[in-house]
């Protein structure tokens, strides 16, 4: 059994990915209260993230620049992915975590609910975006389409099992942001230490 963790074991990790495409660089603490440094050379994205790390309660630096001139989607893949790998690396042997998190989230009109599991298996289901919301330019630089591929990058390189519904919403800004607030609370839930939780939570005991 994995030793119980200790205030003092840091949940951190700083990851790099540089291709002809783009450059990132992205540092978390999965124990912080929320502080974000973001400039990905995408506002719209900046915005996103800054949401997630406020309301998961991660710190989180991310510095990005790409090939934005052609399109957005190089780059924010491209932190989507190393996010993944920095979140993964920072949970760690995921012992003592409460592995299990949801939340319902509202934007005005737009309503979204976000469910995770740090299970380790990468699965995602992501529906209810409304009929060609996934053709909108957001901030004029941020197409409707980005949501979903942020949550996939995420979810297969992070290790998650997550599943996130829009449940009603007519302002594409306020339905990608209640979104990404929704995934930012069921996480916070998920990676939150338990102290009734001994050891990895799962009856194969790995994660």
């Amino acid at each position: 059994m994995s030793a119980p963790r200790t205030a003092s074991s840091a949940r951190t990790a700083k990851r790099t990915r540089s291709t002809s495409e783009s450059t990132v660089e992205v540092e978390v603490n999965l124990d912080g209260t929320g502080r974000s440094d973001i400039a990905t050379s995408v506002p719209f994205f900046d915005h996103m993230l800054t949401a997630f790390a406020k309301h998961s309660l991660t710190d989180l630096t991310v510095r990005a620049t790409g090939d934005t001139h052609i399109d957005a989607h190089h780059t924010v893949e491209d932190i989507s992915i190393v996010l993944g790998q920095a979140l993964r690396e920072a949970l760690g042997d995921k012992a003592g975590i409460s592995r299990y998190g949801d939340a319902l989230v509202p934007l005005d009109e737009a309503l979204a609910q976000a469910v995770v599991d740090i299970s380790g298996r990468p699965f995602l289901v992501h529906d209810g975006e409304p009929a060609g919301f996934e053709f909108h330019l957001i901030g004029g630089h941020f197409t409707g389409s980005l949501v979903r591929h942020v949550f996939e990058a995420i979810t297969l390189n992070a290790g998650l099992t997550v599943h996130v519904r829009v449940l009603g919403g007519r302002d594409p800004h306020h339905i990608a942001e209640a979104e990404f607030k929704a995934f930012a609370r069921a996480f916070r839930q998920a990676k939150s230490l338990d102290p009734l939780v001994e050891g990895i939570p799962s009856t194969k005991g790995a994660l």
